[in-house]
């Protein structure tokens, strides 16, 4: 029986953490840094999202026999990349912010302030 995370195959686990934790978090991370690097809206994620979803789940079907079209397993991968994205969008904007307006922001965590007494 497959479970909500992995699919019947042998390395079925193994796999999903490898490809679709890893690799393709490590890409949303990049993605959502890029995006927010030159000032795209945060919704473009969602977009550039389903084509580096598809990637994964290509890689999943292509290297270890997995099935291409799941919608369970395609969904799962693809709300983990969306919200690592989104992760990296935030990190790279508060950082802009507090770089590029010092004056008047600060960065606090994923977020940034207005700076007190100026």
């Amino acid at each position: 029986m497959a479970g909500i995370l992995y699919s019947d195959t042998p390395w079925g686990l193994v796999t999903f953490v490898l490809l679709t934790l890893v690799l393709g978090g490590a890409g949303a991370w990049a993605s959502g840094r890029a995006l927010a690097q030159t000032w795209r809206p945060v919704a473009m994620i969602l977009l550039y999202m389903l084509f580096l979803t598809a990637g994964v789940r290509f890689l999943h079907y292509a290297l270890y026999g997995e099935p291409l079209l799941s919608a369970q397993f395609f969904l799962v991968a693809y709300v983990w990349n969306t919200l690592v994205a989104g992760f990296g969008y935030r990190a790279m904007r508060a950082q802009q912010m507090a770089t590029q307006y010092s004056w008047a922001y600060e960065r606090v965590g994923l977020s940034w302030r207005a700076r007190s007494g100026a």
